[in-house]
């Protein structure tokens, strides 16, 4: 099968060498999604749900790339650096898949690259 590579434009991606999303065959998955302000830096620093908005709509954009919609999306994950905060994540992502439903896990971990970060999402789709 064709193997779509989508890009974001991220810093990070030549230097780790990964892709903001791939597409083979009717399967695309999103890469893990900070919350990169368009002009660079960090958006909405020091609020979780502004930082999962940011995320959602990267991510959504690299659905768009590779053909995909947000009702394709199939799963979900969200990494938080504190739990306690999920709540704010779930607002952002409920706006977005309140009628699609994907499967969802919340996950706290312990840091992310960029400390500024509070949030990153995963999103894997299939196209019906």
């Amino acid at each position: 099968m064709e193997r779509q590579l989508v890009s974001s434009g991220s810093y990070l991606e030549p230097e780790i060498g990964f892709s903001r999303a791939v597409r083979v065959g009717p399967h695309v998955v999103v890469a893990g999604t900070a919350p990169i302000a368009p002009a660079g830096g960090t958006a909405a620093i020091g609020d979780v749900y502004g930082q999962t908005v940011r995320c959602l709509e990267i991510a959504i954009e690299a659905l768009a790339k590779a053909g995909a919609t947000a009702a394709h999306v199939t799963r979900t994950r969200m990494m938080l650096t504190d739990i306690t905060q999920w709540r704010e994540a779930a607002r952002a992502h409920g706006e977005i898949f309140r009628d699609v439903r994907p499967v969802c896990t919340f996950v706290q971990v312990s840091a992310f690259i960029d400390p500024d970060w509070l949030v990153e999402v995963e999103i894997d789709a299939v196209i019906a």
